[in-house]
């Protein structure tokens, strides 16, 4: 674990003025329950994907006039799902810069795109209260790739949103997601997903976040349906 938080900054190229912000953005929750200097990240991370969201929908729509609505979705969403954000938060080693609980460090918490893709999202929301809307919309573009486009984002691999616009071709029919079991210690809960369309199941999934068994869960169904994405 590294705690320089201006080695951070440099890293980042930001500087904050309210450092316990960056403190909060980096706190896992185990961290925060065993040493009760801080909050954890959690809230930090609610509002950065709202941030993020905003920041990467306003570049598509302005630097993609020729794309339509459902291919923009598509394009957002490879970048901004826990794959994609855990791969740029390889570019400024963020794993190594949380702050974790015991369990979680002997456990591999600081490699695992749950905890690190959270922690993505906390940092941008700590840049954006501390710096506001411009600081955060430089911070969030410099991880979007120069070359983007359909074909390189799709290498990112939304099984999600893929599913969804599948499924939209046939307005009645509905898709939900139902968290259907956990297993496993607090630092290394595994869940399990199944995707149903009009109550029947159409896909089951695993993971170490929700996010990634609902992944898994739309991938199977896509495999069943016969598509390769």
């Amino acid at each position: 674990m590294k705690t320089d938080l201006e080695e951070f900054e440099k890293k980042i190229g930001y500087t904050f003025k309210n450092k316990d912000l960056l403190t909060e953005a980096l706190a896992h929750s185990s961290y925060a329950n065993e040493t009760r200097v801080c909050r954890s990240n959690e809230r930090l991370e609610f509002l950065g994907d709202s941030v993020l969201s905003i920041v990467v929908s306003k570049y598509l729509f302005t630097h993609f006039k020729h794309l339509p609505e459902g291919e923009l979705s598509k394009l957002r969403a490879s970048l901004v799902c826990e794959s994609a954000l855990f791969e740029f938060s390889k570019k400024i080693d963020l794993g190594q810069y949380i702050l974790l609980g015991r369990g979680e460090e002997l456990t591999g918490g600081r490699t695992r795109p749950s905890i690190v893709s959270d922690a993505f999202e906390a940092v941008i929301a700590a840049v954006y209260l501390d710096g506001g809307v411009e600081a955060a919309r430089k911070y969030v573009l410099g991880f979007i790739p120069e070359d983007l486009d359909r074909s390189s984002a799709k290498a990112l691999r939304d099984y999600k949103t893929f599913l969804q616009e599948i499924i939209q071709q046939n307005p009645e029919e509905k898709v939900e997601y139902v968290l259907t079991g956990e297993s496993g210690p607090d630092h290394d809960r595994l869940f399990e997903v199944e995707v149903r369309m009009d109550t029947n199941v159409i896909g089951r999934g695993k993971g170490h976040s929700k996010k990634q068994a609902e992944q898994m869960a739309a991938k199977e169904a896509l495999e069943l349906m016969g598509y390769k994405y």
